[in-house]
């Protein structure tokens, strides 16, 4: 793999030049959770690539020196960190993965697997007072996801990350995953220059040396996949996915020192205005999974969202003085999130799902037909397959090149009136129900 000129790496420059390297250096991206839905950020990131190239930005430099993920989102951002030094190529290798995903890379889908974990489990439900006995009838999950680590260790060369942080290609990335022992959400991060651990309400942060074990548990969907084991601060537990607790998915970037941050979200931050169809019936079990899921995954990025749009706007008021008085800083933050339900496209492709998932998930209320509604949220989060995945990348990749300029705007990018850095902006990437094809302004100062 070819490398490029490290970006945080000391050289003799031009004031202009170093300014731009300054702003470079601390923008952030942060990736949000939701298994299969996370294709989404692939797309954008595609659309990314192609923007930097076509405004003729240097080739291969990573745009992203501070990178922190959660869940599936954890997977890309490691992906992403673990090739540092040639984004171009890193964005190509995430498309070639998700434009050909099968659900088996991800979890166990053939009919045995699905009987030793899925099957077993709902026949829990029903003769659990016979099972109960025998310890090895209790499975710890719905699906088992051992496929998974396979593809981590030819996706993912996490061995690659010390020496792209000693070359300056990588400040920062942070991991996040959710402890079934301590009842904390846990930060797990390795950053190139020496940062202190912060500590907040039931979530910490651990420096510590990314590996794989830390990609499986913070993409441990609760229920669906099993619990992993990791250690922090020598104590061994059970961890799970990263979006359980995380009040502050933001925050990360933030305490390794962005101030500029990119965040891809999985799922939309605003529904659009009028009546949505809704399933009449008493739910099935798949419809309150799936409206738990949202909850994990979705909710607690617009709060955190909006809890930095009230900080932005009060520093705003404060004068040069007063500022030099508090810790906090204004952080430019552009947000691409879907303009569609993606529960909504999970729907017309729960067909391409093996056929014994599909068996197990219509246990719980999941319509094995294309376009029915019942059930698409849960089967959202599951849908590893190229149907699904394509659809996905494209969408984001569609919601990015319509708001081309404000991505070029961010990056500095184009050289043209108005390029550089942007003042302090929250956008979200759903058309406005007033003017359609307008994004939605959150916050402009």
């Amino acid at each position: 793999m070819r490398r490029a000129q490290a970006i945080l790496q000391p050289a003799p420059r031009t004031a202009g030049a170093d300014d731009a390297e300054d702003v470079k250096s601390k923008t952030g991206l942060i990736l949000t959770g939701g298994g299969a839905r996370a294709a989404y950020q692939v797309g954008v990131l595609a659309a990314v690539e192609r923007l930097r190239r076509e405004a003729g930005a240097a080739p291969g430099i990573n745009p992203f020196p501070i990178i922190a993920g959660t869940s599936a989102g954890a997977i890309n951002a490691a992906a992403l960190a673990a090739h540092a030094d040639d984004f171009s190529g890193a964005v190509g290798a995430l498309e070639a993965v998700w434009r050909n995903f099968e659900a088996g890379q991800v979890y166990r889908a053939d009919a045995f697997g699905v009987i030793r974990t899925g099957a077993r489990w709902l026949t829990l439900f029903t003769l659990g007072w016979a099972l109960a006995r025998w310890r090895r009838a209790r499975p710890r999950s719905l699906l088992d996801n051992a496929p998974l680590e396979a593809l981590l260790d030819a996706m993912v060369p996490l061995q690659r990350l010390p020496a792209l942080m000693a070359d300056g290609h990588l400040h920062a990335l942070a991991i996040s995953a959710s402890s079934y022992s301590a009842g904390e959400h846990v930060t797990f991060y390795d950053t190139v220059h020496e940062i202190t651990p912060w500590t907040r309400s039931q979530r910490i942060a651990v420096r510590t040396r990314i590996e794989r074990a830390h990609l499986m548990a913070s993409s441990a969907i609760p229920f669906i996949f099993p619990a992993a084991p990791l250690s922090a601060h020598g104590v061994e537990g059970y961890y799970g996915d990263g979006s359980m607790r995380q009040s502050a998915p933001i925050s990360p970037a933030v305490h390794l020192g962005a101030d500029r941050i990119f965040v891809i979200g999985a799922g939309r931050l605003h529904e659009p205005a009028g009546a949505r169809a809704e399933v009449s019936g008493y739910p099935s079990l798949a419809q309150i999974a799936g409206h738990a899921l949202s909850n994990i995954f979705l909710d607690a990025l617009a709060v955190d969202i909006e809890r930095l749009q009230r900080i932005n706007q009060t520093l705003s008021l404060l004068g040069p003085g007063l500022r030099r008085h508090t810790t906090l800083r204004p952080i430019e933050l552009l947000v691409i999130a879907p303009s569609q339900r993606l529960d909504d496209i999970a729907a017309r492709h729960i067909p391409a799902l093996p056929a014994p998932v599909r068996a197990m998930l219509r246990a719980v209320g999941v319509s094995g037909e294309a376009g029915d509604a019942r059930g698409a949220a849960l089967a959202s989060y599951l849908l590893f397959e190229a149907p699904y995945t394509r659809e996905l990348m494209a969408l984001g990749e569609a919601d990015t090149l319509a708001r081309r300029d404000e991505v070029l705007r961010f990056f500095g990018w184009g050289g043209g009136p108005g390029a550089g850095p942007a003042a302090t902006v929250v956008r979200e990437g759903v058309p406005d129900a007033k003017t359609p094809g307008t994004p939605l302004s959150l916050v402009a100062d």
